[in-house]
C-alpha cells in the first residue's frame, strides 16, 4: 500500500527544475505524479532533473507515467532526466529501455550538469 506522494520543487535556472520526489510511484499516486511534472513543464520549466533517491518502489503505472512526461516534455521542446535512481528502478528503467529515453545520472547535481547547456540556452538568446 502506499503512502503520500510529496514532490518538492527547486528552481535551479529560467527554465530549469529539480523535481525531488518522495513516496512510491504506482497506481495510487502516478496521476498526481505526472499532473505535477506536467504543470512544471507547462508553467514554464521545460527542463527538468527528476530527483528519485526516496523513491522506493515504482510499478507500471509509474513507469507509464514517466514516459509520458518523456513524450510531454520533448513535445515542449524541452528535456528530462532522472538522478540518484534506487538500483531497483535502474533495473527496471533497464529492462524495458526506458534509460533511452531518459538519461540516468548517479546524482541531481550529475544531472543539472548534463543538462546544463540545453536548460541554459533560452530562445530569446539565440542569434536572429
Amino acid at each position: 500500500m502506499s503512502g503520500p506522494l510529496n514532490i518538492t520543487t527547486t528552481v535551479a535556472g529560467a527554465e530549469l527544475a529539480v523535481l525531488s520526489i518522495v513516496g512510491d510511484l504506482d497506481v495510487r499516486t502516478s496521476d498526481a505524479f505526472r499532473d505535477h511534472v506536467v504543470a512544471a513543464v507547462d508553467g514554464g520549466h521545460r527542463h527538468l532533473v527528476l530527483d528519485l533517491a526516496a523513491v522506493p518502489f515504482c510499478d507500471s503505472s509509474g513507469l507509464n507515467a514517466l514516459v509520458h512526461i518523456h513524450r510531454h516534455v520533448t513535445a515542449a521542446g524541452g528535456s528530462v532526466v532522472l538522478a540518484a535512481a534506487p538500483d531497483r528502478l535502474v533495473r527496471m528503467l533497464t529492462l524495458t529501455g526506458v534509460h533511452r529515453l531518459l538519461p540516468l545520472h548517479l546524482t541531481a547535481r550529475d544531472a543539472l550538469d548534463a543538462l546544463g547547456p540545453r536548460a541554459a540556452a533560452h530562445p530569446a538568446d539565440e542569434p536572429a
